[in-house]
């Protein structure tokens, strides 16, 4: 009887052994249908666009199609929220940014998502410096200047953005924050009508991106006081100042990046997200691309994943603190 039953289990293991294979190879390799791509913004924005570029590109590579979907509203929070609740299956990425990812977890006290544990990151496609402009006119000469006046009539100046919570609204709670003067804030609906106020010298002053103001300094009808990057644009402004070289008291390491990201739900498996970053890194490297991003106005980034995460961290973290100093609070 011993012997009888050993030989069936050794049999079942046997037959077990056999079907493992057979079982491992009608697994379906990654990736065997589309992909979805949810842009958390309306179609057209720079989240929008590079979506549409990476996507064509990427599909080559992985031999699949990725499919666009554009889900705004909230900064970014609406189509964000929808990501996070995908499956995490490798099918399912979203086009988030500094809006989406790091200030509105502390401007909505009801967020429908974390932007750390509801997401991995899988590519951080690059930042985007903002200038601090003015008009033309301005008797503003320097940063200093502007500083100078805001420090003597406190609320005095006024400083325009695309609205309230916006990365242009919140470089200059930071810059009212860290260099002890105060502002009084006019949002706008989006920076076009924002900037034409700045030219027109209604609004004392305002931060935008390069792309956007770009063209109006170059043109006269602006002037740049400074740019929020760490050190001085190579490819564009390079006569303009950082903001820390202004040398006014509390401006040392100032800094302010708006950026695009890639992520996926969380729990997507690591070997999946290691093989999209890869292949996005092959695309973003090609001097096509690289063209592509320098012309909206970004600096490519190389990134890990770990080190995009790293860096998520730290942005949430300084726009909290920024948030919460100036009492910004949205519903």
């Amino acid at each position: 009887m011993t012997q009888r039953r050993q030989f069936i289990q050794t049999a079942a293991a046997c037959a077990v052994a056999a079907m493992a294979p057979a079982a491992f190879s009608q697994a379906a390799p990654w990736p065997s249908k589309p992909i979805n791509y949810l842009v958390a913004f309306p179609a057209g924005g720079t989240t929008d666009i590079l979506a549409r570029v990476v996507s064509q590109k990427l599909g080559t590579a992985l031999g699949t199609t990725l499919v666009i979907e554009n889900k705004g509203g909230a900064g970014g929070s609406v189509g964000s929220e929808i990501a996070a609740r995908a499956p995490a299956d490798g099918y399912n990425l979203l086009g988030g940014t500094i809006s989406s990812h790091a200030i509105n977890v502390s401007l909505y006290p009801k967020l429908g998502y974390d932007p750390i544990k509801s997401f991995t990151p899988v590519y951080l496609y690059g930042t985007n410096p903002v200038v601090l402009v003015v008009a033309a006119n301005s008797p503003y000469k320097t940063l200093k200047d502007l500083l100078t006046a805001a420090k003597a009539s406190p609320g005095k100046l006024s400083g325009a953005s695309a609205g309230n919570g916006t990365s242009q609204h919140l470089a200059q709670e930071l810059l009212a924050f860290k260099g002890d003067v105060k502002f009084t804030h006019v949002p706008y609906k989006g920076s076009a009508p924002a900037i034409q106020d700045v030219m027109s010298g209604q609004v004392d002053f305002m931060f935008d991106t390069t792309v956007v103001a770009g063209a109006h300094i170059q043109s006269g009808k602006l002037r740049a006081l400074a740019v929020t990057s760490a050190k001085r644009l190579t490819d564009a402004l390079t006569d303009v100042p950082t903001v820390a070289e202004s040398g006014w008291p509390g401006t040392a390491g100032f800094e302010v990046v708006s950026w695009q990201a890639l992520f996926a739900p969380a729990g997507t498996p690591k070997p999946i997200v290691d093989k999209l970053h890869a292949e996005i890194l092959k695309i973003m490297q090609t001097p096509e691309m690289q063209d592509r991003i320098k012309g909206l106005g970004m600096q490519p980034s190389t990134l890990t994943p770990e080190q995009v995460q790293a860096f998520q961290k730290a942005e949430i973290d300084k726009w909290a603190q920024v948030i919460k100093a100036a009492n910004i609070k949205l519903e």
